[in-house]
């Protein structure tokens, strides 16, 4: 009698066994799926490079509320001969006489597709000339190089102050024309030189083209925006940053004048 059990209990342990592997086979299949899902979520986040047929125009002017700042001279301290050759002033708060802010980063904060990030330039410096880094803000897209250069032929130090991108801190002596770098997070990142502790600057790195700087009259424009209402984000290394919404028609221009009061804004 025990004899004829033995075919059967081998049977339903087999069964057993093919069940548990083709449970454990869809395994894979589902975690397949989930990794699919994850991956397309995290490319529809990221920014999305389309044809931009009839792009919009944000175009405007950042001034101050304030009283204009006095000019405020540097103390030379070190490297008279080159850095001592034009009178240094503060560029934390560049106001003109008519009030407007130069230096000012403009961007569109919530903006996820639109055109190429080569709207940017394709070359990008950040250059050390008369012991002052030229320009006091620069752009430079995530994933790209920035080169810095020492034009002054003395020892100048490279030093980033970041907390998304890896700090940097180089000595860049005279025979050193050229480094390069590159930054992988976007963030507004504050360099130095603690070679010269009056030189100060400004790197931003962008992950998307939509950005600007005002020049020294407080004027800005971003060009080729797709149609929609966008929050644009206004940031000065003195006053912080500010926001305010603006609706771009298709192919039109809309007014992206700025006005940030005295003291105002948070860095």
């Amino acid at each position: 009698m025990m004899k004829k059990r033995y075919p059967l209990i081998i049977l339903l342990a087999f069964s057993v066994f093919v069940i548990a592997c083709e449970k454990k086979a869809e395994k894979p299949d589902e975690e397949m799926q989930a990794v699919e899902k994850t991956g397309g979520e995290a490319e529809t986040a990221a920014y999305q490079v389309v044809e931009v047929t009839h792009g919009g125009t944000i175009k405007g002017m950042v001034t101050y509320a304030g009283a204009i700042p006095p000019k405020q001279k540097v103390a030379i301290t070190k490297d008279l001969q080159v850095c001592g050759a034009v009178e240094h002033y503060k560029e934390d708060m560049v106001v003109s006489q008519y009030k407007s802010l130069a230096n000012v980063v403009v961007s569109i904060a919530n903006i996820r597709k639109g055109k190429a990030m080569d709207a940017l330039g394709q070359t990008f410096e950040l250059n050390q000339k008369g012991c002052l880094f030229i320009p006091h803000v620069t752009l430079v897209p995530v994933g790209k190089e920035l080169h810095i250069l020492n034009s002054d032929g003395i020892l100048h130090n490279v030093h980033t102050y970041s907390e998304k991108n890896s700090p940097v801190n180089i000595a860049q002596p005279r025979f050193k024309k050229r480094i390069t770098q590159v930054f992988k997070e976007p963030e507004i990142i504050r360099v130095a030189c603690d070679v010269h502790n009056w030189m100060g600057a400004y790197i931003v790195v962008a992950d998307h083209p939509y950005y600007a700087i005002t020049d020294k009259m407080g004027n800005f424009e971003l060009i080729g925006v797709p149609e929609g209402t966008y929050t644009l984000e206004y940031w000065q290394e003195t006053l912080g940053k500010q926001t305010a919404e603006v609706t771009v028609p298709e192919g039109g221009t809309v007014d992206g004048n700025f006005e940030f009061a005295a003291g105002s804004g948070t860095n």
